[in-house]
């Protein structure tokens, strides 16, 4: 979801815990043999994939009835190239209604919300132009977070980012509704997702404030859950976590292609201890992220390699699972998108245009063809070589400190850098910028 910085203010209350969500005068479909198949076979396709274990979570997705949470979503009727045009879909409509079931069991990401408009009592029609401002996250990422997350019975929760109220409910199945809080900065989004947990028959505390301050309801939080990308760890919402606690959150600069996991525990004795994660999937940043994108103008230049200057390298550049060197590379060299529909390794700068392409064309040989004032080719080899040197991680230290300075680091300290409250945008001179990310063009959600 997004953040900005604004008062906060309540809008539901906590009621004694309920660890089943009602389903039947508030949710009529959900025992349709139909609606259930539907929520089974979106279980098995996530534990086939690998994204989800049997426990908890996987329990409080099978009961879950998402047309409860998400009665209206949007579904982008343009194609990705032409501006665009969303229709809203609704539950309570027969003709919309098997769209709309395939379309929340996929486990792809649901829009929810069109440029920061009510969504109780919308009136189901197209919308054109304008971005989505609210969605529910694709439910592989979901699910294997908040299976990290490791939500256990009684825990106090803060759950930031609100979106369709999926966290919230999963964390009121596991922990109780007594001790969970859902925030999110759009009183449209939390009185939605108020109005809509109560209908499962959950009351957590649903609020509407700044998710980077947090929240100081049933301080400190055991767990701590943000569900937009962050240049850097709030330090409001370390302070909140309690001994034996884990927060957990996307991390990351302007580009949308190599997102971290940051991963922060407080021992039993107060230490505050973190990590982050090179992950192939995060979350989107929020309002006043600059992100990064290339155009369809940008990419057509690069099939076409217009410009571009071609020559061969026996240089084997990383490989997409050396997931850590990407992530090192999106810090270091900041303000590059991956083009992952793109055949070949497809890379470009849209602040300055510059691109590189790569394509194998023998045994150790590359035809490597770039064009713009950086060498990306030779950028992904410097940053590779210092990974490699550094022992080739995955992981990397995450240092909080008590004077505000976070760095990261690799175990051996070889490979470092400083994070810094601005997202990256790279140098050079202005690019295109699309007004929406378009489909293949990342890897977050």
């Amino acid at each position: 979801m997004t953040h900005l910085n604004t008062g906060g203010t309540e809008v539901g209350a906590t009621a004694p815990a309920l660890s089943e969500p009602r389903t039947a005068a508030s949710a009529p479909y959900a025992s349709e043999p139909r609606v259930v198949a539907a929520r089974a076979e979106m279980v098995a396709r996530l534990e086939e994939a690998g994204d989800l274990h049997p426990g908890p979570v996987r329990d409080a997705l099978l009961a879950l009835p998402r047309e409860t949470l998400m009665p209206h979503a949007y579904v982008r009727r343009s194609a990705p190239d032409e501006p665009p045009r969303w229709e809203l879909l609704d539950w309570s409509r027969s003709d919309h209604r098997e769209e709309l079931l395939v379309l929340l069991h996929s486990g792809d990401g649901v829009s929810i919300q069109h440029e920061g408009e009510p969504i109780l009592g919308r009136v189901p029609d197209v919308r054109s132009g304008g971005a989505m401002t609210a969605m529910s996250s694709s439910m592989g990422m979901t699910a294997n977070l908040l299976q990290r997350l490791d939500l256990r019975r009684g825990q106090r929760v803060l759950d930031i980012g609100t979106g369709a109220g999926v966290t919230a409910a999963v964390a009121c199945f596991i922990c109780g509704h007594g001790g969970v809080v859902t925030l999110d900065i759009d009183r449209h989004v939390s009185e939605a997702a108020r109005a809509r947990l109560m209908a499962l028959g959950y009351q957590p505390a649903v609020v509407t404030g700044d998710g980077l301050a947090g929240w100081p309801g049933p301080t400190p939080y055991d767990r701590i859950f943000v569900s937009f990308a962050v240049p850097r760890i709030p330090p409001a919402l370390v302070a909140q976590l309690a001994p034996g606690g884990r927060a957990l959150m996307t991390l990351g600069t302007s580009s949308p292609s190599w997102p971290g996991l940051a991963v922060i525990t407080r021992t039993p004795t107060g230490v505050v201890e973190a990590g982050l994660v090179a992950v192939e999937f995060g979350h989107r940043g929020g309002a006043g992220f600059d992100r990064l994108f290339l155009s369809a103008a940008f990419r057509n230049r690069i099939t076409s390699s217009e410009g571009g200057r071609t020559r061969r390298s026996r240089l084997e550049p990383p490989t997409d699972t050396d997931r850590g060197m990407w992530l090192a590379l999106d810090h270091l060299r900041p303000g590059l998108v991956r083009d992952f529909s793109a055949e070949d390794l497809t890379i470009g700068a849209p602040r300055c245009g510059s691109w590189v392409r790569a394509r194998r064309v023998g045994y150790r040989r590359w035809e490597v063809t770039t064009i713009g004032p950086r060498d990306m080719w030779a950028e992904i080899h410097d940053v590779a070589a210092r990974w490699r040197a550094a022992g080739s991680p995955h992981t990397y230290r995450l240092e909080i400190g008590d004077d505000g300075v976070q760095r990261v680091a690799s175990r051996c300290g070889a490979l470092s850098w400083a994070l810094t409250d601005a997202s990256h945008t790279g140098t050079g001179a202005t690019g295109e910028l699309d007004p929406l990310l378009e489909k293949g063009d990342s890897h977050a959600c």
